[in-house]
C-alpha cells in the first residue's frame, strides 16, 4: 500500500548568519509535490537527458573527528555514529527545489536498508528546527543530523545536494552521487548492498522524477 505523503510545507527562505549566500528555495510545498515547478516524472513519459548526477567511488577519507549533530541535539564525532555499522545518507539541502524533489524517492530508498546492517540517515544542511519543517514525519524513520554549515558534508566531499553517500566505518566515503540520476543512485544503493548483503532497492521507480543536476553547496 502507498505510502502517505508529509504534510506540505511552508516556503522558506535561508537564515541570515550562515555562511551560505541566501538563496530563496521553498519547502516541499504542494506544488512540488506535484512537481509543476520540477522535473517531469518517470510516469509522465519523458526521457531522462545525459546524465548531471554524479556517481564516484571512493575519493574522501575524512577526518573521524568531523562533528555530526543529531536533530535531538546529540552532537559527537563521525567515528561515533560509525562504531555499529556504516552510514547512509542523504544529504539535502532544505533551501532548494532540487532537494524537494527527490524527498520522497530518497525516503522510499532509505526505507529499503532500514532493517540491513547500516545506518540510514539524513543529513540537512540547516539548523534543527527547519530540518524537521522539511522532513515532517520522515525525520523520525531514520537518525538525522543538521548542519547548518555544510562543514560536515563539505569534508565528505560533496559538493551539490541533493547527494546520496556510504560512509564505511573506517570512516571512507565508498561511494557517492549529486544531483540526481537514476544509475548513479543505483550504484551507490549496490555499494549498501554489497557491504551488507540486504536487498537492492528499484531505481527508477514510477514517479521518481526524471535527471537534474545538484545545486552546489553554499549558493
Amino acid at each position: 500500500m502507498p505510502q502517505a505523503l508529509p504534510p506540505p510545507r511552508t516556503p522558506a527562505t535561508r537564515p541570515e548568519g550562515l555562511r551560505h549566500v541566501p538563496h530563496i528555495g521553498a519547502f516541499r510545498s504542494d506544488a512540488l509535490c506535484k512537481r509543476s515547478n520540477g522535473p517531469p516524472s518517470i510516469e509522465a513519459n519523458v526521457t531522462s537527458p545525459a546524465s548531471s548526477a554524479l556517481a564516484l567511488p571512493t575519493v574522501v577519507v575524512p577526518s573521524s573527528d568531523i562533528q555530526l549533530t543529531s536533530l535531538s541535539g546529540e552532537d559527537r564525532p563521525l567515528s561515533d555514529w560509525l562504531t555499529t555499522f556504516p552510514l547512509v545518507p542523504v544529504v539535502l539541502d532544505p533551501y532548494t527545489h532540487e532537494s524537494a524533489w527527490i524527498l520522497d524517492t530518497a525516503r522510499r530508498i532509505l526505507t529499503t536498508f532500514s532493517e540491513a546492517d547500516c545506518r540510514p540517515c539524513w543529513i540537512v544542511v540547516s539548523d534543527a528546527d527547519d530540518a524537521r519543517r522539511f522532513l515532517g514525519p520522515y525525520a523520525d524513520e531514520f537518525l538525522s543530523f543538521a548542519d547548518p554549515t555544510a562543514s560536515a558534508i563539505r569534508a565528505l566531499g560533496i559538493e551539490a545536494t541533493p547527494a546520496f553517500a556510504v560512509i564505511r566505518q573506517d570512516g571512507s566515503v565508498a561511494a557517492k552521487a549529486e544531483g540526481w540520476n537514476a544509475e548513479s543512485w543505483r550504484n551507490v544503493a549496490e555499494t549498501v548492498v554489497s557491504l551488507t548483503r540486504w536487498n537492492r532497492p528499484v531505481i527508477p521507480d514510477v514517479g521518481d522524477p526524471v535527471t537534474f543536476a545538484g545545486h552546489p553547496v553554499g549558493s
